[in-house]
């Protein structure tokens, strides 16, 4: 799919309600578990942080190999397990692949975690 055809969510309340307004179904934690999931290694993020970041929303992969010590099928290992939790998507262009974030699905992630601390019954 490629970065003009994604939807736009502009309300990803419709997706995930906060923990405290319902309980999750067991294909909603399934799916958002692989999203906290595929977040959960310091590569993965370091790497989300590092697309979400660039100006023009995308990164070409050698820019973001470059910033690792790590070698090249590592890093397109940790690529691959962030586009199959569907926090990024890319395009090949030529001989380089450009990598952006899915909105939709990092705010569905933040979506979850929105607890108003007044819900939590945390006075601290």
């Amino acid at each position: 799919m490629s970065r003009q055809e994604l939807p736009v969510v502009l309300d990803a309340s419709s997706c995930c309600p906060p923990l405290t307004d319902q309980a999750l179904t067991d294909d909603a934690a399934a799916s958002l578990a692989r999203g906290f999931k595929a977040l959960g290694d310091p590569v993965r993020l370091r790497l989300l942080s590092l697309i979400a970041s660039q100006a023009g929303g995308e990164v070409c992969v050698c820019d973001l190999t470059d910033a690792f010590t790590l070698t090249g099928p590592t890093i397109s290992h940790h690529l691959k397990v962030l586009r199959e939790a569907g926090l990024i998507d890319c395009e090949r262009r030529s001989t380089w692949v450009y990598y952006w974030i899915v909105p939709a699905r990092l705010a569905a992630l933040s979506q979850l975690l929105d607890v108003p601390i007044a819900a939590t019954g945390v006075t601290r």
